[in-house]
Formats: structure tokens, sequence, C-alpha cells
């Protein structure tokens, strides 16, 4: 992913102004700072979720709202945005099951009708992402039968579903019940070990932004006040912001 002079205003309130930055292939990044900071706002211009108000997003090379034809700024055709956009999978807050389909119907949904997947190929691979996850015995459950943790390990294994080159998490255990934090975070975790998919990360469990990043960004106002390995940022930041806000929440 790549963002460039990316700006974004809500109104007369500008929550994102010039930001650049990039995530490799493979590379995990996660974004810390106070609530209102322009974290998840972030995410939400990658999955289209907003609109941008000035520059630009790439994912894997490709413009993903606008492109710089012929020196002006031009909206992407909804088909190169919808072909770029199956490359990004994004896990919520709240997990957005949809609630009406079993857990199994739930993974299956967008690798039938978006990747044209047939059931004989989509089953199969749902099954071992449930797995996983560790709910291949909920396979047949509907989502209100299951603990805020088992569902969000359910939609985590739905954003695996359709093969993303980039995961985006936002807050994925703010929803839940401090004692089933650690088995989504255990997964993750785990995903983040075996694959070579690009994670952005949002999230304020401090130990797993340490324990699972390659980058940390600190975010304040809309913008990055400081950036570097975990091991740095979590032992000796250099941005005074960045020790007040760490010593707040450690």
């Amino acid at each position: 992913m790549e963002f460039r002079d990316v700006v974004k205003k809500f109104g007369d309130n500008t929550v994102l102004n010039d930001l650049n930055f990039t995530v490799a292939k493979g590379e995990r990044v996660t974004l810390i700072g106070p609530s209102g900071s322009g974290k998840t706002t972030i995410l939400r211009l990658v999955m289209t979720l907003e609109e941008l108000t000035g520059g630009y997003v790439f994912v894997g090379g490709d413009p993903l709202q606008y492109e710089d034809r012929g020196g002006k700024r031009q909206r992407v055709p909804d088909k190169v945005r919808r072909r770029t956009t199956t490359q990004i999978g994004m896990v919520f807050q709240h997990f957005n099951l949809f609630p009406n389909m079993s857990v199994l119907e739930n993974i299956i949904e967008a690798p039938l009708h978006v990747m044209g997947l047939s059931k004989a190929e989509a089953i199969p691979k749902a099954e071992a992402l449930l797995e996983k996850v560790g709910m291949a015995d909920k396979r047949d459950f509907n989502p209100s039968q299951l603990s805020g943790g088992q569902q969000q390990r359910v939609a985590i294994a739905r954003a695996l579903a359709m093969d993303p080159e980039v995961l985006l998490l936002d807050e994925v255990t703010s929803a839940l019940d401090p004692e089933l934090v650690g088995e989504v975070l255990t997964v993750l975790k785990d995903i983040a070990e075996e694959t070579d998919i690009s994670m952005l990360i949002v999230t304020h469990e401090m130990q797993f932004a340490r324990d699972v990043s390659d980058r940390v960004m600190m975010f304040d106002e809309g913008r990055i006040v400081e950036e570097g390995a975990p091991e740095k940022i979590f032992s000796s930041p250099e941005s005074q912001r960045t020790q007040d806000f760490l010593r707040a929440v450690l």
C-alpha cells in the first residue's frame, strides 16, 4: 500500500493532512495513538468506505480511488476500483457477520459471488480456514449462538477467504470481554507468522502491537508523530507526544 499526499476532510474538519507512507508486501504496520487521531479513517479510505478529499492511495501498485491522468486527478473507473478492492480484507471492530447465515455461509458468500468460485471449491477452503481459527466445530452455527471472541475469529476467517494481499484490522478486540481478547490475538499472531499478507493494524492492545508489528506509527491529529521498530517506539520513543501517550496507556 502507498498513501501519497492523502487529505481527508469532514466538512471544515481536516482529519488527515498530507499523509505519506507505505506498507511493503508482507509488512505488518500498526497505528497507535489517541482516539480521534485519524487511524480508523485511514482504514476506511483503503476500504473505499470513505472518499479521498485529496491525494492518492495505491494497493499493489494500482490506484484505488483516484489516479493521475495527464496531470489531472481523475476518479478511477468503478470496474478497476472493484478489482483492486478484492485484494483487501478487513476485520471490523463489531464483527459485521450476516446474522441470517451460518458460520460456513458467512465465509463462502464472497468467494461465491465476488470471486466466482463454485461451492465445491469454496466449502473445503472455508472449512480449512475454520480449522485454522479454531472454529471447525461451529460451521453450522449462527452468529447469535457464538461468543464475541468466536464471532471475531469467524470474521477473520471470512476476510482470509478472499485471499487478500492486504489485511486491515480495526480495533478487533475492543468489543470483546477481556477474557476473550487472548484467543483472537493468538489467531492473528499465527496468521502474521504463517503468511506474507501485508497488515495495517489499528489497536489499543500495545503488547499485541509490540509482538506482531514490523513497524509502529504513532498518530496524533491526523499526522505521523513518530515511527520505528516496536522495540524503539515502546522502549525509547523520541517524541514527547509518544512518551505521554504510552505513559497513559501502558
